[in-house]
């Protein structure tokens, strides 16, 4: 006897199939590019000796591995598994860029050696000095947090005062439109002047490079603000002080962040010049330090960290933005 399409077997086949884990073939595809990178690393001679090639390999294989799982698994893994699958194809070109790397350094010689570092040799720094170089990092992230600090805190209240006061505007926007544009390292001889240590000339410099975009993007987010906003707060007997804390700032928020985002960028340059001059650590400094004693492969690995890091803390500014904002989520495009 034939079994009905809509009996209890089929439907509990059909349920089944729906609940196994769909096969993710980008994911294989990945994978084999992950082990073919592997391979390469650990198979093809060298035509110099590169250390930690071995080791660079199991890193290689050991993506391909958590590339399988998450293939076989579908998204039992929760939010690890949607944001591997997401990177997938990144997954691929990261593989495929690593191979073609490998390929012109370490194997054929095509770029030479010592100005074109292999990827064993920025492996190397990271596991051999990855003491003066996290020290240079902690040096780094303290100084950008104290400038970036005052100079948002200075960009913040100068772009309030000036965007709600007509008086505070007539005399400061003109002293703006002539110092702002100025880039920050222009004043690197008269800073390093000026003030008793190199720490506090840089702490000023990178305060100065992020205080002019905030500034502007918060005069322009409190210019903007929809004036029948005042109207109904005053009507509801709202005084300057609520109108400028509870309808303006928040109004304007959307600028503000724009501008913190313009000004981590900018003081992220001057941080590295800054710490290039008179400084004792620091990532400026670890790049002066490489250039200076041919030190390449140390060099490639302080930009991949440098761009590691201002990669991470505007991703945690996105956060707090999103976080911030999120009662804006319906008025603001994301």
């Amino acid at each position: 006897m034939i079994e009905p399409a809509f009996s209890k077997g089929a439907v509990e086949q059909g349920a089944s199939i729906r609940t196994r884990p769909a096969l993710w073939g980008l994911g294989l595809v990945a994978a084999a590019s992950w082990i073919a990178a592997a391979a390469v690393i650990e198979l093809w001679p060298e035509t110099v000796p590169q250390p930690y090639g071995r080791e660079l390999a199991l890193i290689a294989v050991a993506i391909s591995l958590v590339l399988i799982i998450v293939t076989l698994t579908g998204r039992a893994l929760g939010a690890v598994a949607t944001t591997v699958r997401y990177y997938g194809a990144w997954a691929i070109a990261a593989a495929l860029g690593l191979i073609a790397w490998e390929v012109v350094t370490a194997k054929t010689g095509l770029l030479p050696v010592p100005f074109f570092s292999s990827p064993q040799s920025i492996l190397e720094v990271f596991l051999d000095d990855w003491s003066r170089l996290g020290i240079s990092v902690s040096y780094s992230l303290v100084l950008l947090a104290k400038g970036y600090f005052f100079g948002s805190l200075t960009g913040f209240v100068l772009g309030v005062t000036i965007g709600w006061s007509q008086a505070a505007s007539y005399w400061v926007h003109p002293v703006l439109r002539i110092i702002g544009p100025l880039p920050a390292t222009a004043w690197l001889p008269l800073a390093f002047f000026i003030f008793p240590t190199s720490g506090s000339a840089s702490v000023f410099l990178i305060a100065l490079a992020t205080a002019f975009p905030v500034t502007i993007l918060t005069w322009s987010g409190i210019a903007s603000v929809n004036r029948d906003y005042y109207d109904i707060a005053r009507t509801l007997g709202a005084k300057p002080g609520f109108l400028i804390l509870k309808v303006a700032i928040p109004a304007a928020l959307p600028h503000v962040f724009v501008g913190l985002f313009m000004g981590l960028g900018t003081s992220f340059a001057v941080l590295v010049v800054a710490e290039m001059l008179g400084v004792k650590a620091g990532l400026g400094w670890y790049l002066q330090w490489a250039q200076g004693w041919a030190a390449y492969n140390n060099m490639y690995a302080a930009l991949l960290v440098m761009a590691l890091m201002c990669s991470t803390l505007i991703t945690v500014l996105f956060r707090v933005r999103d976080w911030t904002l999120s009662w804006q989520k319906g008025l603001v495009r994301w």
